[in-house]
């Protein structure tokens, strides 16, 4: 055990990441953030950051992009959040609904769950790295993002660089390049929706639960609002 958390402790090192600490009541970073230089150092200029705004929002019984946590809308939170990675940032959903906020993108696949707005976004990106993420993942950092897209950057052979917790598979809060988009299209056509089915490990640099730990992430920045319960919880946090 202490082979493998001095391993990980390595790779925390190598990405450029000091150790940082959490509000853990409030899935934030406390004090200073990180600051430090990544030898695969990603600029902004060669990311692109797709908020997936366009789910059904059934269980919630209204469109949680619009729903107020902390006196802003999850899309105006996720938004403020994607700006502090790149100036190159998409909503993907319906022009009509988020035009006003953003640049927006319409799925090709309309209806095919979040694998279909991934695809869109890939599918109109003109950057290779594109960080996607889910409108409902409100505790996600910057830090986060930054980790995830300079760990993608030293692996260029993989297509998906994505969080795996004891919850799962965190693909709405990941790195895809490009070339996926094509997989992606390969599996939305034969009506194939699931995400993880994709991730074959070839293609796929898995950031562990035990990587995050070691690096000072805890899984529940992964904590995304469902249903109105969900909600609540959010907002009697202290």
């Amino acid at each position: 055990m202490h082979g493998a958390n001095t391993v990980l402790t390595k790779v925390c090192f190598l990405t450029g990441l000091t150790w940082w600490s959490l509000d853990w009541s409030r899935f934030r970073p406390s004090g200073n953030r990180a600051r430090s230089v990544y030898p695969h150092r990603v600029e902004s200029d060669q990311v692109s950051v797709s908020i997936l705004a366009g789910g059904k929002s059934t269980r919630m019984g209204t469109d949680k992009a619009f729903i107020m946590l902390d006196g802003h809308t999850l899309l105006d939170r996720a938004l403020d959040l994607a700006r502090t990675v790149t100036s190159s940032v998409t909503i993907v959903g319906e022009a009509a609904k988020y035009g006003r906020f953003a640049p927006v993108v319409e799925d090709i696949f309309p209806g095919c769950g979040p694998l279909a707005g991934i695809h869109t976004a890939l599918k109109f990106s003109s950057k290779d790295l594109n960080l996607i993420l889910a409108v409902d993942l409100p505790f996600v950092t910057h830090d986060l993002l930054d980790y995830l897209l300079n760990r993608a950057a030293a692996f260029p052979a993989r297509l998906i660089t994505t969080p795996r917790t004891r919850q799962g598979w965190q693909p709405l809060c990941a790195v895809y390049r490009r070339e996926f988009g094509g997989f992606a299209e390969e599996a939305l056509a034969k009506g194939r929706y699931k995400i993880d089915a994709l991730f074959e490990p070839a293609r796929t640099l898995v950031v562990s639960e035990e990587e995050l730990q070691a690096c000072g992430f805890s899984s529940r920045l992964f904590r995304n609002l469902n249903t109105p319960q969900d909600l609540t919880g959010a907002l009697e946090l202290p």
